[in-house]
């Protein structure tokens, strides 16, 4: 996710005469290669030593309603997991939407995503950002939930980009700040410190209070709320 079948290698993302970016399309190698990554983070999920720290209060009385899910980038391996073993019981949601860059390693994770049953919207801050917004927004009239790295797909680390505060604000939907704590995991050397998961870690599922944009928010509004979502991910996501 970031900031939502052909059977030959996709060309570079391109650029209509009139503007718009064509995300790149998964090559048969990678829909494989998505399929069989999401068959073992299932497996890999089974053997986890699982808790709950739920301070949002949003999700302690089902149903629940819509919300948008952000989690860190580098947090990404199992937050599917955790939306499915937490959130998704518990909300009359009818699926989830997720952003995910249109760069090639975009379109290796949308083959993840769509193994879990996710609808992949293809964008980010540096590509189709603005069509993908338009495309949550319209995903979200359907009755998904919807869900966005807010730091990736490039950083800086811990970052929140303000694409999550303006979707808020247009689809009157709460942001729920998601993180998890891991132990053992291994850190990958990459810009977002990538954690990877090892078999019978210790999982923790964190929630903060949710954040609510106001239709009426201005300038300074959407930065006061950005900086509070940022500072209430960073309260849950102990490295």
């Amino acid at each position: 996710m970031e900031q939502p079948s052909k059977s030959s290698p996709s060309p570079p993302a391109s650029r209509h005469p009139a503007g718009p970016v064509i995300p790149h399309s998964p090559t048969t190698l990678q829909r494989l290669g998505g399929n069989a990554l999401a068959l073992s983070l299932r497996a890999l999920a089974a053997t986890l030593r699982t808790t709950v720290d739920d301070r949002s209060g949003f999700l302690e009385k089902p149903p629940v309603g819509q919300a948008i899910y952000c989690v860190w980038h580098n947090r990404l391996a199992l937050c599917l997991h955790m939306y499915f073993t937490y959130p998704k019981p518990r909300t009359t949601s009818r699926g989830l939407a997720a952003m995910v860059s249109a760069s090639r390693d975009g379109a290796f994770l949308s083959t993840v995503l769509e193994a879990f049953q996710v609808q992949p919207i293809r964008g980010s801050t540096s590509r189709r950002g603005r069509q993908a917004l338009l495309e949550l927004a319209r995903w979200a009239q359907r009755g998904y939930d919807l869900a966005i790295t807010p730091d990736g797909p490039r950083g800086p680390r811990y970052q929140v980009q303000p694409g999550i505060i303006s979707l808020a604000q247009v689809t009157r939907l709460p942001i729920l700040p998601c993180s998890y704590t891991l132990h053992p995991k291994i850190r990958l050397d990459t810009w977002d410190g990538f954690q990877v998961p090892l078999p019978f870690a210790r999982f923790e599922m964190k929630a903060a209070p949710a954040i609510r944009v106001p239709r009426e928010a201005r300038e300074a509004d959407r930065e006061r709320l950005r900086v509070e979502l940022e500072q209430a991910l960073m309260s849950i996501s102990q490295d």
